[in-house]
């Protein structure tokens, strides 16, 4: 793979290339991307998303959206900084097609803004909930009329395969999606493979997929484009764009360091057991004196979690640097944080949080609500939707599908695409209004 390849200005439905030496400094392409991302409707709907705790109403818990504003930012960081090393190896990148370390923390910041842009309602259980609707649930009725790809899509039900749908995917009038650029679409893609074979190596790039089979041909498009490397093989798959790498790690730090700090502030995690674990991050630079003049629990937490993000962005950036020709090559089979020098500092932090804040009794509570009401909207939307197409819709069928928006009545011609439609639109809820679409279905809503 080549960097000026990889850092394509091109859209979706352009018939020429975009050059980067031609493009208007005062809004640049991989700006402007960001920009399309957040005045999205998909993007806005995060500020109603779990991040740890679902549907919880205090002010200082983070959001989907605050935890991707966050990402966003380490992404930039980690975006420029390693893009000052890039230029400076590889010179011509600047002097004959104009690319600046900017666009790099751009395109970084932009891909990570848009991480967690397809996550379903109530966080990873949302996606468990729509999987197991129909791997143990009413759905399984439809397995025999699909092929076992499709069916693998359903069951394994991806937030950034439907991510990638969401920034892409065309409709009457909207083609393109947000036409994002494919640099961006590129550092977006973790997984750019197809849903099976499942996990077929230990390469970090085939843990999860990143596309569905509705969107198979574009994503094809993107990666070829940028010269990303084919794996061998009839299925598809791809060695990841490089930038991919600094978005993973934008997100590892944030849900490390910030979750954490969420279970700090909820009483979660006892302040003793935060500083014994953050001073190990930042040990080497810390300021004593000033932390000392910290009188509250809250700025000393909030100190160390700015040190610690800072010294993870800074080890984040050696590792890429130090393994850029092995990155570009497709030859780097690793998350970054998996050969960080505080890999086992992250572990530890990550392994406290899973025992007093991802299994605390709070979240297990309302991700087992998440579960009653994301399988009870499948089922009811699938069915309506399914029995609108073969004419067989009761009024009840009509009557339901009056809550879809106009924009998800659209025509679906196979099982496949109806299955995946209703399954996207129930992802793009967010947890108030799937809650509130829930209660007046099951005839519970209070007036």
């Amino acid at each position: 793979m080549n960097w000026e390849q990889l850092l394509s200005l091109r859209r979706q439905g352009d018939t020429s290339k975009r050059l980067r030496v031609e493009q208007d400094d005062t809004r640049l392409g991989f700006e402007v991307d960001y920009d399309r991302i957040i005045f999205s409707s998909a993007f806005r709907s995060l500020q109603d998303k779990t991040q740890v705790i679902p549907l919880s109403k205090t002010d200082f818990v983070h959001t989907r959206l605050t935890h991707s504003l966050e990402v966003s930012v380490v992404g930039r960081s980690l975006g420029r900084l390693v893009g000052k090393k890039i230029i400076e190896k590889y010179p011509y990148l600047k002097e004959i097609h104009g690319y600046h370390m900017n666009d790099f923390g751009a395109i970084v910041a932009a891909a990570s803004l848009a991480h967690d842009i397809g996550n379903p309602p109530f966080g990873h259980s949302g996606e468990k909930a729509i999987g197991e609707y129909f791997s143990i649930g009413k759905g399984q009725k439809y397995r025999n009329q699909l092929t076992d790809k499709q069916w693998q899509d359903l069951i394994d039900f991806e937030g950034n395969a439907n991510g990638f749908s969401v920034l892409t995917a065309s409709r009457p009038g909207i083609e393109g999606g947000l036409r994002i650029s494919y640099a961006t679409l590129g550092a977006f893609m973790k997984y750019p493979k197809e849903s099976l074979p499942k996990k077929p190596t230990n390469d970090i790039s085939d843990k999860k997929y990143g596309f569905f089979q509705t969107d198979k041909l574009f994503f094809e498009e993107v990666a070829k484009d940028m010269g990303m490397i084919s794996k061998s093989g009839d299925d598809i798959g791809f060695e990841r764009h490089p930038l991919a790498y600094l978005v993973e790690a934008a997100d590892d730090i944030c849900y490390t360091i910030i979750d954490f700090e969420d279970g700090i502030n909820l009483g979660l995690v006892s302040e003793d057991y935060a500083l014994e674990y953050l001073i190990k991050l930042v040990k080497d630079n810390i300021g004593v004196a000033k932390y000392k003049t910290l009188e509250t629990k809250e700025d000393r937490i909030s100190y160390l979690r700015a040190l610690a993000i800072g010294s993870l962005i800074n080890d984040a950036v050696e590792v890429f640097v130090e393994n850029e020709e092995a990155i570009l090559a497709g030859k780097f089979p690793y998350a970054l944080t998996d050969k960080s020098k505080y890999k086992a500092q992250m572990n530890d932090i990550i392994k406290l949080s899973v025992e007093k804040i991802y299994q605390s009794r709070e979240v297990i509570e309302k991700e087992i609500v998440g579960y009653q009401i994301i399988q009870t909207l499948l089922d009811k939307f699938i069915t309506a939707f399914n029995n609108k197409y073969e004419g067989t819709a009761s009024n009840y069928d009509k009557l339901i599908l009056k809550m879809l928006p106009e924009k998800h009545h659209l025509d679906k011609g196979n099982l496949y695409e109806r299955l995946l439609h209703i399954c996207h639109y129930v992802s793009l809820l967010t947890d108030g209004n799937a809650l509130e679409l829930y209660e007046t279905i099951q005839g519970q809503k209070k007036r």
